[in-house]
């Protein structure tokens, strides 16, 4: 994939795929003008997969949340409320990267994408 030049508007794109995860990022794939740009294409197919590592991580996490408030009649409860927020701290993480005009990989989740083939590896040079 031959970098090519980022449009603001590519940027603005990046960055709400990123912050509203994986709601804009499968509407930036349904719109023409955008889903065949390589910088669009590659934050929105990688917010995607970061949107339901998201929802994954809160169904989990509000399972375990409620069986350790249980066993600790709620004291527990008034500490790990703030683990909610995790995800809404790398995406803002992430649209930042994106507003920098960087390719960039998530830990463990880019690399799974790229080898199940829904996203091509960024462009040598740009992988931060």
């Amino acid at each position: 994939m031959q970098p090519t030049e980022i449009s603001p508007n590519d940027r603005l794109w990046a960055i709400l795929s990123y912050i509203f995860a994986p709601l804009v990022g499968i509407i930036v794939l349904l719109i023409e003008e955008y889903k065949n740009r390589p910088f669009v294409r590659y934050h929105a197919i990688q917010s995607i997969g970061f949107g339901v590592a998201v929802i994954a991580y809160a169904i989990l996490f509000t399972v375990i949340y409620i069986i350790l408030t249980a066993i600790t009649f709620g004291i527990l409860g008034l500490c790990l409320w703030i683990f909610y927020f995790a995800p809404l701290v790398l995406a803002i993480y992430y649209a930042y990267q994106a507003s920098q005009n960087r390719y960039f990989t998530i830990p463990g989740l880019t690399n799974f994408m790229v080898q199940q083939g829904w996203l091509t590896a960024p462009p040598t040079g740009f992988a931060s």
